[in-house]
């Protein structure tokens, strides 16, 4: 039988520039053990997972803008911090592209979990919306991430 990992993080030491962010990823991690050990009860099946995607979407836009829009970090400390899953690699590729650059979760755009095959309604532009129709994701709790917003 091959051997199992047992933890995701590496052993080696974080590079040159963790510790300018480390206050604030600690704070993402908080939050997330605040959303993973919150009361459930009354909610739906589906919205008992909303904090969860909201609070890794936000930890990953925010290595993300340090990265890509205010140069703040080096190359090897964001390889570091995607392999380590400090944030989504591929929701940041998504990002990336035009016409996704909002995008709130990869379930919606994933066109072969919905009925019609099409995305989710959170990427429909709201010009293109019903007068007063509010829209929200069923995946994440989305209420519109779609780039012509």
């Amino acid at each position: 039988m091959p051997p199992t990992r047992t933890a995701a993080r590496s052993k080696k030491p974080p590079p040159d520039g963790f510790e300018d962010i480390e206050d604030t990823l600690l704070e993402f991690q908080n939050k997330m053990k605040d959303a993973e050990n919150a009361s459930h009860e009354g909610k739906k099946k589906y919205e008992m997972v909303w904090p969860i995607f909201q609070i890794t979407h936000q930890r990953s836009r925010y290595i993300y803008e340090l990265y890509y829009e205010k140069e703040a970090m080096s190359k090897k400390l964001y390889d570091w911090l995607l392999k380590n899953g400090y944030a989504d690699a591929n929701l940041i590729a998504k990002w990336k592209k035009q016409g996704y650059e909002k995008l709130c979760c990869l379930r919606c755009i994933q066109t072969k979990e919905t009925n019609f095959s099409a995305t989710c309604i959170c990427r429909v532009p709201r010009d293109q919306l019903k007068e007063g129709q509010d829209i929200q994701c069923v995946n994440c709790g989305c209420r519109g991430c779609s780039s012509g917003d």
